[in-house]
């Protein structure tokens, strides 16, 4: 039945496009180039490694409507060449996707990226794209994802419901890369409790709904999990690797938003189960913003978020216990700058911790420069940021808008 509806919604595509062949299609083409040059402050704790690290990547986007705007196409790709990682040299199609709307209701199928959450540090409910983990240590980009999806917006929430059919592995960085572990991650030959190993068909339900003051979802997920294991392994001439491991998980999610005032309140969590994990996470806090500090023009937003994870010292992230505190300075000006700078404390070894900045602006109308920096420290060595504790490193963007 499920494979059926897919090839029903996959042959709208060409109907639609079929129909509007009689005119001509007016598609908008916009994307994005940009430079980056990275520098690590520290030696590298791998001889493969370098101290500084070139890359450029291009995203194009197209999109059309057709049929007086019932249906929309969007096609946004992605391609990177990185100076040093043969493994961060790749190419994606981030999105591509039909979408057909109703009076309150809206169909989507191809490859497309869904995001969920509200917080700013950790985005646990936020599941159904692949991380795409050798773009950037905050796990923030997304590989595009196969699906097919029904919402509903009606007066008792926004639902909608998600197919979907084919399973993208994560990323790593390779052996050459930094942001890495001691052993190389065995790619391609990835492990799957489910005998379907990639095509596997998973499945979501989301429900959102303003309340007031309140914004809150409800999510389910139910199939291969997107956060995989490590089995130990030997390959080739006794060379010790890890293979990734995808295991078969339900998922319940809550996330909630609610803006007081000057108050932002976030907050999200989940219950996890499945035949190798059972446990549950949860990330929280608020944003105070004070505006015109000083009788300037300038905005300050102080963050605070607490993260737990039930796991503790088994947890796969290092947010097991763990507390962010930032602020969010925003310029007012012409050109939209920003900085975001904080620290993540581990509350259970005080030598563990993290700092971070994000720096951006507009150069012109086709021109933004950026500068991210990220700090590790870490004395315990149970602790998965350890093996960052000498990747310290400051990064220059000239990114080209057109």
């Amino acid at each position: 039945m499920k494979h059926t509806l897919i090839k029903y919604l996959l042959s709208g595509v060409v109907f639609s496009v079929a129909g509007a062949s009689q005119a001509e299609l007016d598609i908008e083409y916009t994307g994005t180039a940009a430079f980056e040059q990275r520098y690590f402050l520290q030696d590298a704790l791998y001889p493969q490694q370098s101290r500084d690290n070139a890359s450029v990547y291009f995203s194009p986007e197209l999109y059309t409507a057709l049929n007086d705007g019932q249906d929309t196409i969007l096609f946004r790709g992605f391609v990177r060449l990185d100076q040093n990682d043969q493994k961060r040299t790749h190419g994606d199609i981030r999105e591509f996707l039909w979408a057909h709307i109703g009076d309150d209701w809206e169909i989507k199928t191809g490859i497309g990226k869904v995001f969920w959450g509200q917080a700013e540090s950790l985005h646990l409910v936020d599941i159904i794209n692949q991380t795409d983990a050798i773009e950037a240590i905050d796990g923030e980009d997304k590989l595009g994802q196969a699906m097919v999806s029904l919402s509903l917006y009606k007066e008792w929430g926004n639902f909608t419901a998600f197919v979907l059919p084919y399973f993208r592995e994560r990323t790593f960085a390779g052996m050459d890369g930094r942001l890495r572990g001691p052993l190389e991650i065995d790619t391609d030959n990835a492990l799957y409790e489910s005998s379907d190993e990639e095509k596997k068909l998973d499945w979501a339900l989301r429900w959102q709904h303003t309340l007031g003051d309140w914004e809150v979802g409800l999510s389910y997920f139910d199939g291969t999990s997107r956060e995989p294991d490590f089995i130990p392994s030997i390959k080739g001439d006794n060379e010790f690797v890890l293979r990734p491991y995808y295991s078969q998980i339900q998922q319940v999610g809550i996330d909630v938003l609610a803006i007081v005032e000057a108050w932002i309140i976030k907050f999200e969590a989940i219950q996890r189960s499945g035949n190798m994990q059972d446990y549950w996470a949860m990330v929280g806090g608020f944003e105070y913003t004070s505006v015109g500090v000083f009788d300037s023009i300038y905005d300050i937003g102080w963050l605070v978020e607490y993260q737990y994870d039930d796991r503790q010292e088994l947890a796969t992230t290092t947010a097991q216990n763990d507390i962010l505190i930032g602020a969010r300075w925003v310029l007012n000006d012409f050109d939209g700058t920003e900085v975001l700078f904080g620290m993540v404390q581990d509350l259970d070894y005080s030598g563990v911790r993290s700092g971070f900045i994000e720096a951006s602006s507009r150069i012109n109308d086709h021109w933004k420069w950026r500068v991210d920096a990220y700090l590790f420290s870490s004395d315990e060595p149970t602790d998965i940021s350890y093996f960052l504790r000498r990747d310290d490193y400051a990064q220059f963007s000239l990114e080209y808008y057109f």
